[in-house]
């Protein structure tokens, strides 16, 4: 069991099952959609952000990308970290047919990609953060000028880097610099950025 201080939230009833096997954390559902409707959720959801901390950690498709962005902006302060799993094409086991987008879900994932997906976060896993010291934050204006955002071929170096990465596609840019900062410094984001665009 890995323990993980802050709370992590999870769209639904399996997502949070699949997390209870391997993970020692509050693990919250939103209830898929529900979220939206739900006062009590989003009070709670607030609360621990406050105390502990949150880690939302979604499915890498549309909809979870909906509920990601509406819990995000329901909560004012506290820490929020964002856990991303890759875009893999497949299946749940107990699903008859894949999802609309045929990506795998939360629950779907190996329990090594899930763990990956909270250090990468900066989630505080068994008692030690991981939260990166970096000397340097990767800047909107680094990324402009490595071309990966405001130019011709920019959104496909974006989803090349995306890919690179081991996240989704979908992730925006403000998430996406999110995620560089967490995960290169300054320098290897340089030279990622170069190796790219080269090729």
């Amino acid at each position: 069991m890995y323990r993980v201080k802050e709370a992590i939230i999870v769209e639904g009833v399996y997502d949070k099952i699949k997390l209870s096997r391997f993970i020692d954390a509050p693990i919250l559902t939103t209830g898929g959609f529900s979220v939206y409707r739900s006062k009590a959720a989003i009070a709670t959801i607030q609360k621990l952000a406050e105390t502990t901390g949150v880690v939302i950690l979604t499915d890498s498709d549309s909809a979870g990308f909906r509920i990601r962005s509406f819990v995000k902006q329901s909560i004012k302060g506290g820490r929020v970290l964002h856990a991303y799993i890759p875009d893999i094409h497949g299946k749940e086991k107990r699903k008859r047919t894949p999802g609309k987008e045929g990506l795998l879900g939360v629950e779907g994932m190996r329990e090594e990609v899930i763990l990956d997906a909270l250090i990468k976060s900066g989630a505080t896993v068994d008692g030690t953060s991981t939260e990166p010291k970096r000397a340097r934050a990767i800047t909107k204006a680094d990324m402009m000028k490595a071309g990966l955002s405001g130019g011709a071929g920019s959104s496909g170096l974006r989803t090349r880097l995306c890919a690179e990465l081991g996240i989704p596609m979908k992730i925006s840019a403000n998430m996406l610099l999110d995620v560089l900062n967490r995960l290169l410094d300054y320098n290897e984001f340089i030279q990622m950025a170069t190796e790219l665009r080269n090729h």
